[in-house]
């Protein structure tokens, strides 16, 4: 159909894209829960969890947000200098390795970056390799344009076949990769560059966490000098200042004449300008005290957190790179979905991956952050599984008295861990429906968890397995009334005389 006789005036292919949200995030889970948003614990976001240099005036004396602002919001009545000269000068001086300011294209974040060089280089109909798992705008702005997308695999980048690459125009990398925390080393992705040229394919590589994990690795410096390669960075994580929007990238003077004639015009206002340069010239660049900091603090910290989450039961983390943790949650109690909103209701937030393509309900993201933060997150992950069993033990309870009242026999033998107490024991009640008594003379007792917090252990109670208080019980809740007020009643008539 003519485009003139859409019935629409936007284009068809733009018409169920979904929208970033999670700027909003927080404000919408401290309404929805009553909680304060200061109080929300946000480990969703992968930032920099030393905080930005602004917090370290002994490390970066010179560097002082506020006059900073300051000197920025007098050049707010004039239009910024497009050249953005110092900015790039700045850029160039960070990246080092012979990059000069001339290949440096600066953005509004690394999301406008992304759409620049997609709507320059992709035609409608054309090819585009994204391998899986990954961040999705790279998905998201080519198909703005009208891209056909291959999805390959994250964990085979490099044994891509020269006939795939040949046929085409973009093959993203994101390195280190978000979500999986896996770093592609800079001998690989020379490789893969040389590939890339000799096949006409634009290696779009998106480096927004390299500081956070090798900077040696980077390849800015082959995108400076290869028409073939293309490399993004990002200011928003590494510094930790994400509502001030800085981006930049790093391609061949080639690429960079027509790329800065193309973006638009005034992209970096005087604020994130100044902000943005001044943090680049920072003494030291990737190497300054604060980056040597900020690495060392995260390797300390992933490799805690990730001891922590192996000791649940349940959680597999996979190894990382960087500064977040890829987590699967197949084997456990609640997917990813039921984790991660549980989690919200107690004020701490983790990324759930199942948006992400490959994924499904079976993994989640949690960023690294300081000793207390990470202890805290730890905590409240105790109090949600015990707040599960409490819910799991109640809805048990109900099938088991909505079974018995159908006339259905619910004393079983046939559970995957018969006997768990003694042999001959009655499992009408797989869950105890006083749980959490926390009465130590059940023989219960707290326990301290290998992962941190205590919770309730039944191991050594034995009394609601005996099938004559078993039935005791079960006739006790079979009858009218509240069950709340059955449950006290079943406890005072028949344990209390055990006990």
């Amino acid at each position: 159909m003519p485009e003139k006789y859409r019935t629409f005036p936007l284009k068809s292919n733009i018409q169920n894209l979904i929208p970033s949200t999670h700027g909003g995030l927080i404000k919408k889970i401290a309404q929805q829960h009553g909680i304060r948003e200061q109080e929300i614990l946000d480990l969703s976001a992968s930032l920099n969890p030393t905080g930005s240099p602004f917090e370290y005036p002994a490390i970066n004396p010179y560097l002082n947000l506020q006059n900073i602002l300051q000197k920025a919001i007098k050049q707010t009545s004039h239009y910024p200098d497009n050249r953005y000269i110092e900015f790039r000068t700045a850029a160039a001086q960070f990246i080092g390795n012979r990059v000069q300011p001339d290949n440096i294209i600066p953005g509004n974040g690394s999301s406008e970056v992304i759409r620049l060089v997609v709507e320059c280089v992709i035609e409608k109909d054309d090819i585009v390799l994204i391998p899986q798992p990954t961040f999705a705008e790279y998905e998201q702005q080519c198909r703005i344009f009208g891209a056909n997308i291959i999805h390959t695999s994250q964990y085979d980048i490099t044994n891509i076949t020269d006939d795939l690459l040949e046929k085409s125009s973009i093959l993203f990398v994101c390195n280190p990769n978000n979500p999986t925390g896996t770093l592609i080393l800079r001998k690989d992705m020379q490789v893969l560059a040389k590939r890339c040229e000799k096949n006409r394919t634009l290696l779009f590589v998106d480096e927004a966490f390299i500081e956070l994990s090798d900077p040696t690795q980077s390849i800015a410096d082959i995108a400076a000098g290869n028409d073939y390669v293309f490399v993004l960075r990002s200011l928003t994580k590494s510094f930790a200042i994400p509502g001030i929007r800085i981006g930049f990238g790093v391609a061949s003077l080639k690429m960079t004449t027509i790329l800065d004639a193309a973006r638009l015009p005034w992209n970096l206002g005087s604020i994130p300008d100044a902000v943005g340069t001044e943090l680049l010239n920072m003494n030291g660049g990737y190497n300054s005290p604060y980056f040597i900091r900020s690495r060392k603090l995260i390797k300390k910290e992933r490799e805690y957190l990730t001891q922590r989450i192996s000791d649940i039961r349940g959680l597999s983390p996979v190894s990382s790179n960087v500064n977040y943790i890829l987590v699967d949650v197949s084997d456990f109690l609640m997917d990813s979905v039921e984790l991660t909103q549980r989690l919200a209701s107690h004020g701490i937030l983790i990324r759930d991956c199942s948006s992400f393509h490959s994924f499904e309900n079976d993994h989640v993201r949690i960023a690294v952050r300081t000793r207390d933060e990470n202890d805290r997150f730890i905590e409240m992950f105790g109090e949600v599984l015990n707040e599960w069993a409490k819910q799991h033990a109640e809805e048990k309870l109900k099938n088991t008295l909505e079974a018995v009242a159908s006339g259905t026999h619910t004393g079983r033998d046939t559970c995957e861990y018969y006997p768990c107490h003694f042999k001959e024991q009655d499992c009408t009640f797989c869950f105890c429906p006083f749980y959490a008594c926390e009465n130590e003379r059940t023989g219960g007792k707290w326990i301290e968890r290998s992962s941190g917090g205590r919770v309730w252990s039944c191991v050594d109670c034995h009394i609601i397995h005996k099938p004559e208080v078993a039935q005791r019980i079960l006739d006790i809740l079979m009858e009218n009334g509240d069950t709340e007020n059955n449950l006290k009643k079943a406890w005072d008539l028949v344990m209390e005389p055990l006990l």
